[in-house]
């Protein structure tokens, strides 16, 4: 019988480095995998925010395939809880046995984080050293470890709507290197900023299109819903547009509301980070250019760092 494996967060963690995660994503999105499009669920909760439960299948053609579910709960913030939980799955497509189960909110952010580094290092300016991250909780805390993998970022500016969990935030980054600061003012923090990543669950545009300069990139992650906004239709119109998948056609608010309202359609879209990472578009092409991303996140992703968690992880085993 197979050996199978739980790790804990932490291990999870420690088995994803960012420069080995982002180049196991980039080798994921050449290579391709079948990952039906997700399973959401609507959970009604009396006196709280609806909940959603997601369901991520993928499978490759090395006989590995996962799962993971995911539990997304904002009302959690009054709580003071985490707003999402998720476990992933890891098992041999040919014999169905189950390998390994690891913590889905380490991959969920770690993996994020990096698929949003593996699409700016082709739509960032490579001298960009100025992040804003705009969203303080457990993934925007990722972000600037993840963006430092690819671009020489020193100077870290965090918006969040809880100020002091913004400051706290920063402490942490400037314990390790960076020069961190927290801002009250997005748009001030928007104009000095090289890159903005928004990892925030907002259904309401933040980041504005007339803040923008030329030469930034704009990347939005949080909203994974048609009811979700993290920027306006006027940054979408100023910018080169890129998605993660298809997905995002049907998922994100972002991308939804705009071809609604004729500001933006599926042609005018550029590529997909599966054409960036197999050079079939060339991302950014100028210094000047306004570069969007939005992901909404696909299991291809997940099982990519699952796929490589667990690699490591009997690895270390093996050569005890």
């Amino acid at each position: 019988m197979t050996d199978f494996f739980a790790l804990a967060p932490q291990e999870t963690k420690d088995l994803l480095p960012f420069d080995e995660l982002i180049e196991a994503l980039r080798s994921g999105f050449i290579e391709g995998c079948e990952a039906p499009l997700r399973h959401h669920h609507t959970i009604k909760i009396p006196n709280d925010p609806d909940a959603t439960l997601l369901l991520m299948p993928a499978w490759n053609s090395e006989q590995l395939g996962g799962i993971k579910l995911v539990n997304v709960n904002p009302g959690n913030a009054d709580r003071g809880k985490a707003a999402l939980s998720a476990s992933y799955l890891l098992f041999d497509t040919k014999t169905g046995h189950h390998l390994a189960m690891l913590d889905g909110g380490e991959i969920t952010a770690r993996r994020t984080a990096a698929a949003s580094a593996l699409a700016a290092s082709y739509l960032a300016n490579p001298e960009a050293e100025t992040l804003l991250v705009v969203g303080g909780g457990r993934l925007g805390s990722n972000l600037p470890y993840a963006y430092r993998a690819v671009r020489p970022i020193k100077n870290v500016i965090v918006w969040g709507r809880n100020l002091e969990k913004s400051k706290t935030l920063v402490r942490k980054l400037k314990q390790d290197g960076f020069n961190a600061s927290a801002s009250a003012y997005l748009k001030h923090a928007v104009e000095e900023a090289d890159i903005i990543t928004c990892a925030t669950l907002s259904k309401e545009p933040l980041v504005k299109g007339d803040w923008l300069q030329p030469g930034q990139h704009l990347d939005l992650i949080g909203g994974f819903t048609p009811l979700m906004r993290e920027t306006d239709d006027q940054a979408i119109q100023r910018s080169s547009v890129f998605i993660d998948t298809d997905g995002a056609f049907s998922e994100s608010g972002d991308i939804i509301d705009p071809i609604k309202n004729g500001v933006l359609s599926k042609e005018e879209v550029k590529a997909d980070l599966s054409q960036l990472c197999s050079k079939k578009h060339s991302g950014r092409q100028t210094a000047e250019e306004i570069t969007l991303f939005k992901a909404v996140g696909t299991a291809l992703e997940d099982l990519a760092a699952a796929t490589l968690a667990y690699r490591k992880f009997t690895g270390r085993r093996n050569s005890a």
